[in-house]
């Protein structure tokens, strides 16, 4: 090559430089999306928002699955509500107050003196006509917003609710000179839960004498005076004891109405000086028939 040829070369490759630069630039306007090019990210968008949707309603039923699993174990194996649907238990609970019962008891935790248990009827302690005033207004609302998480229970008109007074072995008597009932000899002085009639100290109507049964309950309902409570059901299956296997768990606190919200207290302080029956499981041969419950008494 020559020098006379070598402009010409230099020349020839910085027009083609120029070209390429010219090919790859764009103007403002070609920057632009075009229609076309709008319909195309549209159609793509599509499908992504509907699994977006899918996704969604996916996450839902899974957390309504979830919260159906989670409240029907808790159901099930730990805490239920009921509502209290007689005065068997006034004053400690009122009619148609609301109740959280933990059912680890007696299942996992063992039952103590003085505990308030919810018991299935063991054969006879309701009549086949009890009729019981259904929730109204808020308290009903409120059962119903349990019942959706699986905590209401709405066959409490068919459980009980009493106060624990012998365990298994224990020897309860009424009454003492001083009208108080005894627990393996030890008298109880219950004047912090039971209620009277007004001038009345007896803290039963009728005398009984008997010795818990193995795996059974002794039970009383704290309005003495209006309770069909294991006094008077001696004559029915089960001689008026509550067998383990019926109770449902124990009441621990009041959820409804707010103004009542408390927590259940079982007095270890009156049951302190009891110690342990013979645990022998034998009915006292000398058991008083079953007395007549007065006019008043009820179930619940």
């Amino acid at each position: 090559m020559t020098q006379n040829d070598a402009p010409p070369a230099r020349e020839q490759l910085s027009e083609q430089s120029l070209d390429a630069l010219t090919t790859t630039a764009t103007t403002p306007e070609e920057a632009r999306v075009r229609p076309g090019d709008a319909e195309d990210a549209s159609s793509l968008e599509r499908p992504s928002r509907g699994k977006s949707i899918w996704r969604f309603i996916r996450d839902i039923l899974l957390i309504l699955l979830a919260a159906i699993v989670i409240s029907f174990l808790i159901k099930t194996f730990l805490i239920r509500s009921f509502y209290i649907p007689s005065p068997s238990m006034t004053n400690t609970l009122q009619v148609n107050d609301r109740i959280i019962v933990n059912e680890l008891e007696p299942k996992l935790v063992p039952i103590h003196r003085g505990d308030i248990v919810v018991f299935k009827d063991p054969g006879g302690w309701l009549p086949p006509d009890t009729s019981t005033s259904e929730p109204s207004g808020v308290a009903a609302f409120v059962d119903w917003s349990l019942s959706v998480v699986g905590l209401t229970a709405p066959d409490s008109n068919d459980h009980l609710i009493k106060r624990v007074i012998g365990l298994p072995g224990d020897k309860v008597a009424c009454c003492n000179s001083f009208g108080q009932m005894t627990v393996n000899g030890v008298a109880l002085d219950e004047d912090k839960y039971v209620l009277l009639p007004p001038g009345v100290t007896k803290v039963s109507k009728d005398d009984f004498s008997v010795t818990v049964p193995k795996n059974s309950l002794w039970v009383m309902g704290d309005n003495r005076y209006n309770s069909q409570d294991s006094r008077y059901n001696r004559d029915k299956p089960g001689n008026g004891f509550v067998p383990y296997d019926d109770v449902v768990g124990r009441a621990v606190l009041i959820t409804w109405p707010i103004d009542r919200w408390t927590l259940l207290d079982n007095y270890p302080v009156v049951f302190s000086g009891v110690e342990s029956g013979d645990g022998s499981g034998k009915n006292n041969t000398d058991q008083n028939p079953s007395p007549t419950p007065s006019p008043t008494s009820s179930g619940g």
